[in-house]
């Protein structure tokens, strides 16, 4: 059940036009204007750009050609063969911006899918509007990308969606939901916040405390993390000192095995929960030496370990027959978001019954809104023009939980194990055994 009434914290809006230098110290090109490359040869190409150097990225490359391959093998889109064409973003929104212009004006994408840094999905929507390709975000969470450009011009944007994950004050509100439960299972009634310095966990500072708090619960230490961290001693001391049940932690661009290791050597008295997109990949049990065990994520698809869909389980199936050699070995939760994009794109135009974005993008974009796919991740709907987030892939409930972003857990052996919403659990969430 799609949910539009649950309460939501507020965030003030930026103008677009501060977003990071990629887009103000000239990234808008000018030369695509009356000269993007014409498409003849009966190929709809589908751009991918991610960060393909990592697991993430890669996982979201390799997923985004399963579904590509399994598209041809059902006769393709319009009835054309598709293909995909990735590029590198290096997580930078300089070299992002060049991949992107290259992928439109040389490559003759008619889609564009991905981007992981919230940073560098900004740095690049300036130039997407100009060219009113669809862009489907499928990795970066921060709301303002959407309600900052769809919902402040809306002409000059409405070709921006995102099909996953939920944003961050959405995210919000999922971990609240999951402190709760924590609450219940283990009375952890205390928690410390601590996150990346970085746009995807603004909502989080600026929402969570006080949504814990909504529902009496306890913030008792609060702290943001720079990007590169290397020395967790004074926050586990922090987080100790406070008293704290558990840590929520929020870190994409931190990469915590030095914390796991500290945390488990000292036996420090709280678990480690939240989001951890390092922690993610199903290699870091080996990375990390075994030192994740207990440590919790909350991503999109759960690792597989949970039937979110019917689609969840034979995706994750087919992408270890294909990739399961190889790192990442599973697809991880951008992977899960991109592999869905390709399917929600396909339906669009095909309903529409054009991939022309240059001559078509309205008809295009009106479909691309009366998407209702059963994807990977969950059921897929788009918040319309006139909502708090345009254009922003909705939340899913269970219950009156949000289940479109569970939380895996690391267990004994290396498994993860969805542990909520407890709807979709393959086991019992587990307190650290020192505890």
């Amino acid at each position: 059940m799609v949910n539009n009434g649950r309460k939501r914290g507020g965030r003030s809006g930026i103008g677009r036009r501060t977003f990071i230098g990629a887009a103000g110290a000239g990234a808008v090109a000018t030369t695509f204007a009356g000269c993007l490359g014409e498409d003849d040869d009966d190929i709809i190409r589908i751009g991918h750009l991610g960060p393909v150097q990592m697991d993430m990225g890669a996982g979201a490359e390799n997923s985004a050609q399963l579904a590509v391959d399994q598209v041809n093998e059902d006769g393709g889109i319009l009835d054309q063969e598709v293909e995909l064409i990735s590029e590198d973003s290096l997580g930078d929104p300089g070299e992002s911006m060049t991949a992107t212009e290259r992928m439109v004006e040389q490559e003759n994408i008619d889609v564009l899918i991905g981007t992981f840094v919230s940073e560098v999905t900004q740095g690049i929507v300036d130039y997407v509007g100009e060219v009113d390709i669809p862009f489907l975000i499928t990795g970066s969470a921060d709301p303002i990308t959407l309600t900052d450009t769809v919902g402040e011009d809306y002409d000059q944007f409405k070709n921006i969606f995102r099909s996953g994950p939920i944003n961050s004050d959405l995210q919000a509100l999922g971990m609240a939901d999951y402190a709760e439960f924590l609450a219940d299972e283990h009375g952890w009634t205390d928690f410390a916040h601590i996150a990346d310095d970085a746009a995807w966990t603004v909502p989080f500072s600026e929402n969570l405390p006080d949504e814990l708090e909504d529902r009496g619960l306890n913030v008792v230490h609060e702290d943001r993390l720079a990007p590169g961290t290397d020395d967790f001693s004074p926050m586990l001391s922090d987080v100790s000192d406070a008293d704290a049940d558990a840590m929520l932690r929020f870190f994409a661009h931190n990469v915590g095995t030095g914390m796991l290791v500290n945390w488990r050597e000292n036996e420090y008295e709280f678990g480690i929960e939240g989001i951890h997109v390092p922690g993610m990949s199903p290699e870091f049990w080996d990375d990390s030496e075994g030192a994740c065990l207990y440590e919790t994520t909350s991503q999109s698809g759960a690792a597989g370990a949970a039937e979110i869909t019917e689609e969840t389980v034979p995706f994750t199936e087919a992408y270890v027959e294909e990739y399961g050699d190889s790192r990442p070995s599973l697809p991880m939760y951008m992977g899960y978001n991109s592999y869905d994009a390709v399917f929600v794109y396909k339906n669009a135009v095909e309903r529409a019954g054009t991939a022309d974005y240059q001559a078509d993008i309205d008809t295009i974009v009106d479909e691309l809104l009366e998407t209702d796919h059963t994807g990977a991740t969950g059921e897929i709907e788009f918040y319309g023009p006139d909502s708090e987030y345009p254009h922003d892939v909705m939340e899913t409930e269970v219950d009156g939980t949000i289940s479109n972003f569970p939380v895996t857990q690391w267990q004994e052996d290396g498994e993860f194990e969805c542990v909520f919403p407890r709807d979709f659990a393959s086991a019992d969430h587990l307190a650290p055994d020192w505890m």
